[in-house]
């Protein structure tokens, strides 16, 4: 399914930031982007990344940040009180 049916079913492009613990060294923190079509705000897909992530990967999560964008959104217009002519 392309990313634009998905839109109208109302998925939205979603990226976690998670922060983990390294397995050698658990004081250090690493970095994971991750980046799908989700839908907002129950996050079923990232729930089940993260459930997966819990019982199958060694690293102990410390933090998840997620943002969310609808590709399919309102055109935003932006008056400037000048109009312009072109022939």
């Amino acid at each position: 399914m392309s990313g634009f049916e998905l839109g109208l079913r109302g998925y939205r492009l979603t990226t976690a930031e998670i922060l983990y613990h390294l397995p050698d060294h658990p004081s250090v923190l690493q970095t994971f982007i991750w980046q799908e079509f989700d839908i907002a705000p129950a996050f079923p897909v990232l729930t089940k990344f993260l459930d997966f992530w819990e019982t199958s990967i060694e690293g102990k999560l410390h933090s998840v940040r997620v943002a969310a964008r609808g590709l399919i959104s309102p055109a935003e217009l932006k008056h400037y009180g000048h109009e312009f002519s072109m022939h």
